[in-house]
């Protein structure tokens, strides 16, 4: 077969169809087609005039009117735009894909700038195909001596161009709506596509319904030009009012005549506003204004806890405003809005591509004039350049927090509870804004104060205390007394290290230990030891926040995190020599023995220690990594797997020997009601720990009333 070259050829009545049908996934979305291409139509006439190449007319006001007629079935849009000529509309109308946008751009590449010019692709217009039977095009262009036009369509690729009757330069485009698709012909359904897409549109854009018989009431001095005034309605003559005067005789009080009032035929409504906040420099806008458009354009009457203006033109346009919502967690969806926009054009809500995911968590809106949207300007094409946009966003943000944790402490730490959530959400899915935020991260810790993580690991080793450095080498015994001997503590692993350290060990550096609580409730009694012992630690009640701690250290070496219950350090014991270190050892494996028989639990670890506050009788531990793997295989057991066998495992007791109640159990092995009060120290052990199950509850309460039978006697 010979070589053959040539051009690929496409037919319209193969490619129209899927235009009409396929182009677009909402059927709604040609009211903002057909709008674009009338304000962009009038942003060309007034380009043309900066330029000199046109002067508009004295009194020139902008503006697209979009007219409903149910009787007639039909949708008008008209614009006062630059119009067109034949040869224009036979070049942009009856060639598809032909952008008339593009053209005018590239005409005038080296006089204007391509700033709010909507159209790219020439394939707007047809989506009024998807809604109607036959569409019709009546144009004048600015041009002198130029002719009006009529065209029209009936749906297929056959069209008639003649010459038209319009008198005032600009476009109207009527559409003869399908039975199918009448619901747009309607007033309030207008009025409801019209705000959802073209809100902010930069022309003033009106709804009106045809030969409506609606009327509105003004007064006189409201009247416009272009008003039809139906009646003058005269003030009712209103009597002299008679009050009583200083000198207490009735004086006749003249009052304000009340305005002539007319009433007109109904105005069109203005649908948009054509400069919004976004547009705006943040130094010009006012709080209320801020509040105003939240209110307005998400329909959120709870204030939000503040906000970030957005404003950037390098690398890339981009314009916005982020608002920090006040988030109940407990009772609310914490799903945001950010509705982005295309040259104040509404493209669509969260878009993942532009919008970094923990951001979904906000409320704002987006402008980027630079997105690259696909021909139905109703998704992005992906590419490098959207993922640098959502990486600047994200920078912008961090950027925001993190300067106002430097300038506006205070306001940062009443925000915090608040904001938490979002940033910790954010750290978790966005390495970059993790390594952004590590060091203004809120912790707030036992005393109710608000810290940040550098603060956290710069103060004093937990729990040293002055008086515990008056002598270095002494120890006391368990009368209290002090002793001579080798101290032999199980110091805080955050502490540092010790001066007569040797070997490899000593140059070892130490992990940085920060303690935190899960339940202020539950672990009440761990929180009253590390307070007595002058230790401190950190609030984290949040699901969010194991995942988020485990983050945190993989970003910080040498920082480990650590809850308040799994293990009892050394700052919470007391010290001890050598001889009694041996001695409790030895106790220990024997009330262990016996503590294990009377739980009938032979996995139990027991540990006899010298607690500091001799009213604490028991405590039980679980190391962190033991109960991590727990609670991770909680999170991912399937429905009905039995996660029983997790509930004791890697358990520690640890007796307090300075408690008479233990002493006593471990003077009296073979007493009566040993067992009884094993069982009781562990019980009360659990309590401390984590909610008793059901029938360890029942048993409790039953024993408890049992002891206190035992002291009524």
């Amino acid at each position: 077969m010979a070589v053959k070259s040539g051009n690929l050829s496409i037919n319209s009545e193969n490619i129209f169809p899927i235009i009409k049908k396929w182009l677009y996934s909402d059927h709604d979305i040609f009211y903002r087609e057909l709008i674009s291409n009338g304000c962009d139509a009038v942003t060309k006439l007034k380009k043309l005039d900066m330029m000199g190449e046109y002067d508009l007319p004295e009194g020139y006001k902008p503006r697209i009117d979009v007219i409903v007629s149910p009787e007639k079935k039909t949708l008008t849009f008209i614009d006062n735009g630059l119009g067109m000529t034949a040869e224009e509309l036979d070049e942009y109308i009856n060639q598809i894909a032909f952008s008339g946008a593009t053209d005018f751009i590239e005409k005038y590449k080296d006089k204007s700038n391509a700033d709010q010019i909507i159209g790219h692709f020439g394939l707007g217009f047809y989506s009024a195909f998807m809604v109607a039977d036959e569409v019709h095009i009546d144009t004048l262009s600015y041009q002198e001596g130029a002719k009006a036009v009529h065209w029209e369509c009936d749906g297929g690729t056959e069209f008639t161009m003649d010459e038209g009757d319009k008198a005032e330069v600009g476009t109207a485009i009527t559409l003869f709506l399908n039975e199918d698709c009448l619901e747009f012909c309607n007033e309030y359904k207008a009025r409801e596509v019209v705000k959802k897409y073209c809100s902010f549109m930069p022309t003033e854009i009106y709804l009106s319904k045809e030969n409506t018989t609606e009327t509105q009431i003004i007064k006189e001095d409201e009247k416009l030009d272009d008003d039809v005034v139906l009646e003058v309605i005269q003030p009712e003559e209103k009597k002299d009012e008679k009050k009583e005067g200083e000198s207490g005789e009735e004086e006749a009080q003249e009052k304000e005549p009340e305005p002539v009032k007319l009433k007109i035929k109904k105005r069109p409504e203005l649908l948009n506003e054509t400069t919004p906040l976004w547009t705006k420099h943040a130094n010009s806008c006012t709080k209320e204004e801020y509040l105003e458009f939240y209110r307005k354009v998400f329909h959120d009457y709870k204030e939000p806890l503040f906000w970030i203006h957005l404003n950037m033109d390098y690398p890339f346009n981009l314009k916005g405003i982020l608002y920090f919502p006040k988030i109940n967690m407990e009772y609310e969806s914490i799903e945001g809005t950010i509705k982005l926009y295309n040259n104040q054009v509404f493209i669509a809500d969260n878009i993942k591509e532009v919008i970094p995911e923990f951001l979904m968590l906000l409320k704002g809106v987006i402008d980027c004039p630079d997105l690259p949207l696909n021909v139905s300007r109703s998704a992005l094409q992906n590419d490098g350049f959207v993922k640098k946009i959502s990486e600047h966003i994200s920078k912008k943000v961090a950027d925001k927090l993190s300067g106002m944790c430097k300038t506006e402490k205070e306001e940062y730490d009443k925000y915090w509870d608040d904001i938490s959530p979002f940033i910790k959400f954010g750290c978790l899915k966005d390495d970059k804004f993790c390594e952004r935020m590590n060091d203004y991260i809120l912790f707030k810790n036992l005393e109710g104060k608000y810290v940040t993580l550098p603060e956290c690991l710069e103060v004093k080793p937990l729990g040293e205390k002055a008086e515990d450095s008056a002598e270095g080498g002494s120890a006391v015994d368990e009368s209290g007394q002090k002793v001579e001997a080798e101290v032999v503590e199980d110091r805080p692993e955050e502490s540092a290290e010790s001066e007569d350290a040797e070997g490899e060990d000593a140059g070892e550096k130490k992990d940085k230990i920060i303690y935190y609580v899960t339940d202020e409730q539950q672990q009440g009694q761990y929180i009253k030891m590390f307070k007595d012992a002058g230790m401190d630690a950190v609030i984290l009640t949040h699901n969010i926040d194991q995942p988020f701690v485990q983050q945190l250290e993989s970003k910080n070496e040498g920082v480990r995190f650590q809850r308040i219950d799994a293990d009892v350090t050394g700052a919470l014991k007391s010290e001890t020599s050598e001889e009694a270190e041996k001695e409790l050892k030895e106790q220990a494996e024997a009330i262990g023995k016996l503590m294990k028989k009377a739980l009938n639990n032979d996995k139990l670890e027991v540990k006899l220690e010298k607690l500091k506050d001799e009213k604490i009788s028991s405590v039980i531990t679980l190391s962190e990594e033991t109960r991590r793997m727990q609670d991770m295989m909680k999170m991912y057991s399937m429905p009905g797997m039995d996660m029983g066998g997790f509930g004791g495992e890697g358990e520690t007791l640890i007796l307090n020997a300075n408690h008479p109640l233990v002493q006593y159990v471990r003077d009296h092995q073979e007493g009566e009601n040993v067992e009884m009060i094993c069982e009781q120290l562990y019980d009360l052990a659990r309590i401390q720990h984590a909610p008793l199950a059901p029938e360890a509850m029942t048993k409790f309460v039953a024993r408890s009333n049992d002891i206190m039978m035992l002291l009524a006697k």
